[in-house]
């Protein structure tokens, strides 16, 4: 099976529910902001990073990506024109070193330099992905040419260069590491051979200065959160650029410590909402204390959309579905929770002051805590206003659900998530056909796809049976299997018919106790119940439980029996603590649990 990476041109699905709805909220709040986008433009030129040894430089990248990937999900013209006119705007800002740079050139290579000159690249061939002007094309990639062939005259191995790990004061040089990925689309792009050997560089120094990552991986031996750096989000980014080094040369390796890796990962870091990181985004064992009280902030977006990423391109190389059923809870967890669908103002940690709304939260609370309690990442332009790295990278986060509810293989149509909308997609025999999908889910786990194609089509099928379903059938049939594969003739109108049993599951840890239902982890707060939420719950065994009308803005609600005889309201985490500005803004995933 090969995926086209990323999903670009596909345009396979139009969804209705809250997968459109998140890519359009963003498209509107966010990535049609023109003052926004020349203002990530202009840090190029009036150089704002270098002095304090700041990030501004990354925000370019970032949101473009993002904004890449939502354009292939909608193609949406006016994101286009927007697009376009930025992309055209920092081309003017290349230097006559063919540097694309926030710092001078006498501060270059230290702080966060080599980490924006990385989402310089990333933004730009991710447009080139989408862009219809074949000029403008050859421009991008000249103008991409030039930027890193700079930065490999001054950094390398070689006598005279300067140590790639040595390129960054911050977290043992990770961050500057990270531009593997990107110097290995380079050499996708161009199949010039310094590309990759500059790449080979990157992977022979492990990634940091304080350690090898690719060694510790394959060990074994460390938990992710023992490494001598923690940096969740860094690190995520430099596996990922490992993944694509494997991509091209199939070096074993590679894969097999990515795929340890996240396997450690999973094992102690990722929460009940798909995120790590409860000591701001630091690997820090987070599977143990997700349950405890953090004053600090947590759970960071950033976090979640670089898992999500991982588990994406590790899925398209491997078919497992379990990189698919940890996306799917990330995404409905953590990543649409941090929308900011009230566009609240948000708190700012450096300045202890509300700033404007902005699309995206930055962190996430499980137990006993509110969001909107800081701007990750935060910087000021010296022409006004304000970013975070959350921001940047949030429309990437929104974009990948649709772009992986779908997927064309050379195996058949896999079908990884239910939903309401249409996939075009192409028969076995290459035809087009179209796929009506009608499905509550994730809250309601039946589904029926109903077949429309000219006269007849042969299609093969692969529906996705998530881990937390017990029970799947297709058209009656049991189909207890990672895909269940389904070859038949169809005509224009027959449908499939899908039904996953998903029931309400407490979860228990340190004296603690959640609620899970299917891939949706269950909150509550002080808007939606009447309880107080320190109080113990104690619940009967076997549940008993009520799914309730839901109210705006949630995918499910339920009132769950508590032995006392009193009513608990549960509803889907990301629904819940959106109204941090009110007076009643607590909301908790954790509640406390009996005495045992």
């Amino acid at each position: 099976m090969s995926f086209q990476h990323e999903g670009l041109f596909q345009n396979v699905l139009q969804a209705r529910g809250i997968m459109d709805d998140a890519v359009r909220f963003v498209t509107e709040c966010q990535l049609k902001d023109r003052e926004l986008w020349l203002r990530f433009a202009e840090v190029f030129e009036t150089k704002e990073d270098s002095e304090l040894g700041r990030w501004r430089g990354e925000y370019f990248g970032k949101q473009m990506r993002g904004a890449a990937l939502v354009y292939a999900y909608t193609q949406d013209e006016e994101l286009y024109g927007v697009m376009t006119d930025t992309v055209l705007s920092l081309l003017e800002k290349q230097d006559e070193l063919g540097r694309f740079s926030t710092y001078k050139v006498e501060e270059e290579f230290r702080g966060w330099d080599m980490w924006c000159r990385k989402y310089v690249l990333v933004g730009m061939l991710y447009y080139y992905e989408v862009c219809k002007d074949e000029a403008l094309k050859e421009k991008i990639l000249s103008a991409c040419r030039k930027h890193l062939d700079y930065i490999l005259e001054k950094v390398g191995g070689d006598e005279g260069k300067i140590a790639i790990t040595a390129t960054s004061h911050w977290w043992g040089c990770v961050n500057s590491c990270t531009i593997l990925e990107p110097t290995v689309e380079m050499y996708k792009k161009t199949g010039e051979q310094r590309y990759l050997d500059f790449a080979e560089y990157i992977v022979s120094t492990g990634g940091c200065s304080d350690c090898n990552l690719v060694e510790l991986a394959l060990e074994g031996e460390l938990s992710p959160y023992q490494y001598p750096v923690t940096k969740a989000y860094e690190m995520m980014s430099f596996y990922e650029g490992l993944l694509a080094y494997y991509e091209v040369t199939g070096e074993r390796k590679c894969f097999d410590a990515v795929c340890r890796f996240i396997e450690a990962v999973a094992k102690t870091d990722i929460t009940i909402i798909g995120c790590a990181g409860c000591t701001h985004e630091l690997f820090d064992n987070s599977v143990a204390m997700q349950t405890e009280y953090h004053e600090n902030i947590m759970q960071e977006t950033c976090v979640t959309v670089t898992w999500m990423r991982v588990l994406r391109r590790l899925y398209q190389l491997t078919k497992d579905t379990k990189y698919i059923d940890r996306f799917e809870v990330s995404a409905y967890n953590a990543l649409y929770g941090s929308l900011n669908t009230e566009l609240n103002e948000q708190l700012c940690m450096e300045t202890g002051k509300y700033c404007k709304a902005m699309a995206f939260d930055s962190y996430s609370p499980l137990y006993m805590n509110t969001r909107g309690r800081g701007i990750g990442g935060y910087n000021e332009f010296a022409s006004g206003g304000y970013y975070g790295c959350c921001l940047a990278i949030g429309a990437c986060g929104v974009a990948l659900p649709p772009l992986t509810a779908v997927m064309q293989g050379d195996d058949g149509v896999y079908v990884n998530g239910l939903f309401e909308g249409t996939a075009k997609v192409k028969d076995d025999d290459g035809k087009d056909v179209t796929l009506h999908f009608d499905s509550k889910y994730p809250a309601n786990g039946d589904g029926k796809i109903t077949v429309e194609c000219e006269n007849s089509c042969r299609l093969t099928l692969k529906i996705r049976k998530p881990d937390w379903c017990e029970d799947m059938t297709v058209n009656g049939v049991c189909a207890n299997e990672g895909y269940y594969t389904l070859t038949a003739t169809y005509q224009s109108g027959e449908c499939v018919e899908i039904s996953m049993k998903i029931t309400l599951k407490a979860r228990r840890l340190n004296g603690k106790i959640a609620f899970t239902y299917g891939a949706l982890t269950l909150a509550t707060d002080e808007q939606k119940s009447a309880r107080e939420l320190q109080k113990t719950v104690a619940v009967n065994e076997p549940l008993t439980y009520r799914v309730l009308p839901s109210a705006q803005g949630e995918l499910l609600r339920v009132e769950c029996d508590l032995a006392d005889g009193d009513k608990l309201i549960l509803a889907d985490y990301q629904s819940c603590g959106k109204k941090w500005l009110s007076d009643k803004p607590l909301m908790t995933v954790w509640f406390n649990g009996e005495e045992k």
